[in-house]
């Protein structure tokens, strides 16, 4: 089974660099089977087309949003529920490859679009805006309520070229994002 789930995390690896620097549609399986040194049927043993290897990078988001979502909805509406909810937001964006699953996805839009777990994150992060919000929200509230989450993602993307650790990034995002968060 090692062996196994190293060869999967390499393929995940290779592919997410690719689908990064060349983009989604212009990167084949034969590709990424060849920079890896393995077969396409080897490659195939663990993923049958592109759209799997997708599914596998999104599935530990859509589980953490999930887990979230569950949490927040079991808390008290209010304002220090919100400021732990982005606390635990932006714990988890210092996960394994997020910064580099975000990026894919930033940079191939128009490919993803439709993709049916790719769907399932924009459903879940619609769902985790709901859950930070209060009935009766204006819209302004509301937009800063949404602007904090995105703050908590353009920490990665400004001054990328700047020698901040993940943990400035994070503490700096955060002290935004919760300013924001209370309309």
């Amino acid at each position: 089974m090692g062996a196994q789930k190293d060869t999967r995390t390499r393929i995940q690896e290779v592919a997410l660099q690719l689908f990064t620097e060349k983009g989604y549609e212009a990167t084949s399986l034969r590709e990424i089977a060849e920079i890896l040194g393995v077969t396409k049927a080897a490659l195939y043993y663990h993923f049958r087309t592109k759209e799997d290897i997708v599914a596998s990078l999104t599935e530990d988001r859509i589980a953490a949003l999930d887990e979230l979502i569950a949490w927040a909805a079991r808390q008290p509406r209010g304002p220090e529920t919100r400021r732990e909810i982005l606390r635990r937001y932006a714990a988890d964006m210092t996960g394994p490859r997020h910064h580099a699953v975000m990026r894919f996805m930033e940079r191939n839009q128009t490919a993803l679009r439709g993709h049916s777990k790719v769907e399932v994150i924009r459903e879940r992060s619609t769902e985790l805006l709901r859950v930070l919000g209060e009935p009766g929200d204006t819209l302004t509230t509301s937009l800063k309520r949404a602007m904090a989450v995105f703050t908590l993602h353009m920490a990665w993307f400004v001054a990328p070229d700047t020698e901040a650790t993940d943990e400035e990034r994070v503490a700096a995002a955060l002290a935004v994002a919760e300013e924001l968060i209370e309309g």
